[in-house]
């Protein structure tokens, strides 16, 4: 049986993304983006909270996004949830979550750039058999 793995967010850069080449020469980009969400407590307060996310964009999509995005700036993210270990200086075990950036499309004031970044052929999922049913 298949299975899924998406993550769709909305929110703000926490920062301007940092581009990075791979030693073959692949563009990789990453960045932080804040989500908020805002609900009553217990004694009818409301309470804003903050939820941060790291996205890593890949190939084309990342060089236009180094481009094109900046802090602060409001866009739609669509990806898969990524787990990664790696040492620190110390030699300590740390863990990591990150979306995969697949889509990202700009939201809130209209400027000069694109609406949506360009995806890399590769990063498109291939249409499957289940996709063409009717139902």
């Amino acid at each position: 049986m298949a299975s899924v793995n998406k993550a769709i967010l909305i929110g703000n850069l926490g920062k301007d993304p940092d581009l990075r080449y791979t030693p073959s020469g692949q563009a990789v980009a990453t960045f932080s983006l804040a989500t908020n969400e805002r609900y009553k407590d217990k004694d009818g307060q409301l309470v804003d909270r903050t939820e941060w996310h790291n996205i890593v964009v890949w190939g084309k999509q990342a060089e236009t996004a180094k481009e094109y995005l900046k802090k602060g700036r409001q866009i739609f993210v669509e990806g898969r949830i990524a787990y990664r270990t790696y040492d620190d200086r110390e030699g300590n075990k740390r863990y990591i979550t990150e979306v995969v950036a697949q889509r990202i499309q700009f939201l809130g004031r209209r400027e000069e750039v694109p609406e949506t970044v360009p995806a890399e052929p590769e990063m498109e999922a291939p249409a499957s058999e289940e996709e063409n049913l009717p139902f």
